[in-house]
Parts: C-alpha cells; sequence; structure tokens
C-alpha cells in the first residue's frame, strides 16, 4: 500500500502543484479543483477505518503522503484532513472526505451538548468544511464543529498559508465521542507536530534538489558553483540535516503505526531534528541560490518560507527540546539509553503554551 500512495501522490503532486498555483493560493485562491482530484483519490479519509469510510491506512504507510505535500508545498490542508480523519475513526466516528480542520489550542468549553469558545491556528480555517478539535480535560471530548457556523478571524504564517482563528458560540456539534483508552487529549498536538516533521523533510529534500541543480547549473569564474569547496560543504552539510530530518520523522510515523497512541517520544526527537534542521539548511539553500532565491519568481523562497513557519508550529524548537529534556532528568541516568533504543519515555506534556 504503501509503494501505491506514493506513486499516486508523487504523480498528482508532479502534475498539478505548480509555482504559480502556489503563488496564487498565498494572494487567497482556494484551488478547488486539485483539492477534488484529493478527494477522488481518496487520500483524505486514508487514515479512517475501512469500516468507516476510510482505507485503514497506517501511518507508516502514509509517512511518504506527508512528506510529497511538503516536497511540493502542496497549499491544501491535505496533511491535517488525514490526522482528524485518523482520530474521528478512533473515536468510532464515520470520516469524512472534505476538507477538514483542526486546532490543538482552543478556548473551548462543553455545556451540555453546547460548544463555546476559540481555535486558534486553524489551517484553512476559512475554507475548511469542519473543524476537529478535543474539548475538556479530565474526560476529553472529540468535537466536530462546523465552519459554517463560526466567525472566522483570517490569520496567516510568514509562507502565507491560512492559519486562522474560528469562535464558536454555543454551537451543537455535528458529532462528538469521548476519546477512547490510549487516544492522549494532547492527541492534535502530537500528531500536529508529527505531520510538520514529515512536511519539513519533505520540503527539505526539494530545497536539497534545488541547490545541487543550481550549483552544477550556475558558473562563476569559469567554472560551477558545484567546484567550490565552500559550496560543497554547504551541500553536503544540508545533504546530512534533510537526511537526518528524513530519518527522525519517518521514525515518528512508524511508532504511530495503526495504534491509537502516538509515541511523544519519536515525535518530540523528530520535531527537534526537523525545527535545527530547516535553520542550518534553509539558510545554506539561500547562500548556494544568493539573490534570485529570494525572488518570488523562485520555488525555493516558497519551500523555505515554509520550512520557517512549520518549524514552530505545533511547538518550536526550544518546546520540543525542554520537554524531552525534562523526562530525561525526571527518568534519571539509568532511563536515558534504555530510552534512545526503545524509543520511549514518559513525556507528560502539561499546559501548552
Amino acid at each position: 500500500m504503501r509503494e501505491l500512495f506514493e506513486s499516486t501522490m508523487e504523480r498528482l503532486l508532479a502534475d498539478h502543484v505548480t509555482p504559480e498555483l502556489v503563488n496564487s493560493c498565498e494572494a487567497g485562491q482556494w484551488p478547488q479543483a486539485l483539492w477534488s482530484l484529493l478527494e477522488e483519490s481518496g487520500f483524505a479519509v486514508a487514515a479512517a477505518p475501512e469500516a468507516l469510510g476510510g482505507a485503514g491506512a497506517s501511518w507508516e504507510d502514509l509517512y511518504p503522503v506527508v512528506r510529497a505535500c511538503g516536497r511540493h508545498t502542496l497549499p491544501l490542508p491535505l496533511p491535517e484532513t488525514l490526522l482528524a480523519n485518523a482520530l474521528l475513526g478512533h473515536c468510532g466516528l464515520e470520516a469524512r472526505n472534505e476538507p477538514l480542520g483542526i486546532a490543538a489550542r482552543s478556548t473551548l468549553k462543553l455545556e451540555g451538548s453546547r460548544v463555546s469558545g476559540t481555535l486558534h491556528d486553524v489551517p484553512w480555517g476559512r475554507n475548511v468544511h469542519h473543524a476537529v478539535a478535543i474539548v475538556g480535560d479530565a474526560n476529553p471530548v472529540l468535537v466536530v464543529l462546523p465552519r459554517s457556523r463560526a466567525t472566522c478571524t483570517e490569520r496567516a504564517n510568514v509562507a502565507g498559508e491560512p492559519r486562522d482563528e474560528l469562535h464558536f458560540d454555543a454551537i451543537a456539534p455535528v458529532a462528538s465521542a469521548g476519546l477512547p483508552q490510549g487516544l492522549s487529549g494532547e492527541a492534535l498536538w502530537l500528531g500536529g507536530a508529527m505531520l510538520r516533521s514529515a512536511q519539513a523533510a519533505g520540503a527539505l529534500e526539494a530545497i536539497l534538489q534545488m541547490s545541487t541543480t543550481y550549483a552544477g547549473e550556475r558558473v562563476q569564474f569559469g567554472k560551477p558553483l558545484a567546484s567550490f569547496q565552500a559550496i560543497q560543504h554547504q551541500l553536503a552539510v544540508m545533504a546530512q540535516h534533510t537526511g537526518c530530518v528524513a530519518v527522525a520523522a519517518e521514525a515518528a510515523f512508524a511508532e504511530a503505526g495503526n495504534s491509537t497512541e502516538l509515541n511523544a517520544w519519536a515525535i518530540a526527537a523528530a520535531k527537534v531534528c526537523a525545527a535545527e534542521g530547516t535553520g542550518v539548511a534553509a539558510g545554506m539553500a539561500h547562500t548556494v541560490h544568493g539573490a534570485i532565491g529570494f525572488t518570488h519568481e523562485h520555488a525555493l523562497q516558497q519551500a523555505t518560507r515554509r520550512l520557517w513557519g512549520w518549524r514552530s508550529e505545533f511547538g518550536n524548537l526550544s518546546h520540543w527540546a525542554q520537554r524531552l529534556g525534562r523526562a530525561v532528568c525526571a527518568g534519571g541516568s539509568t532511563s536515558l539509553w534504555p530510552a534512545v533504543t526503545a524509543n520511549r519515555l514518559d513525556l507528560t506534556l502539561g499546559e501548552i503554551a
């Protein structure tokens, strides 16, 4: 299944996601034709169980799909929809073959059968049909809220991707269910961080390919840029970070598998690697390209601006590094090596900041 997903998604995005399309989406356009193709392909519901309208794909199967979304800078909330439908499936709710929003940060309160409050940083909140969120601390409940009943405050990240606020006032969810055993109340936070690490892996692969191609074609002082040792060194460092992020992100997806429980340790490691890799590799890519990489016409800035935006979403480098550090310290010296080899350690989040 994984190979089929990978080849199909790569072909679909390579054929339809162009720099011109990405620029038009940053200007406010919603690419309905492309979303319709994704719906027809079944990718939006792939993570949901077959009995609930999905394909029953594991996160390990879906890793190349999310990575491809990052590599091609897909201007649609497909990764978020995958996560939303996976959680709906775990809660026994029907999958939704439509653009879905997720919100890991909110002020929602469930009062009786109605929900009030604000969802923060909802990807493409202005365009989604429904938003999925988790309400309550002691007995968390997954709710599906209609976007049509929300007041939307439009916001965007540094790449121009919508990250809106949706405010609901005493709205009845269209569907709701208590979280099953094993599904954490911070599932959207963990899942979002996992998605962003895979998208970063794809975008880093894209900027590495752009940089190596440009360095091989651009001639300076009668020689290709790639023949200069300083450029070779930068490309090598970019390749190291790109490989590290890809391995860490894939490990997080593999650890998740089909289970309801996401591996916080693996996700934290992947998010730290992605944030560090982005900081180094994106800067080097622009150094290799020179001024042309910053121009609106060049595709490099489309990838690097998204990398800069994604590195801070669902927890930045400091957040995840501190969380890892606290977990290791709490576990004591004898827990570190078993945690590394078993890829597990208690990473209780506490308050999301």
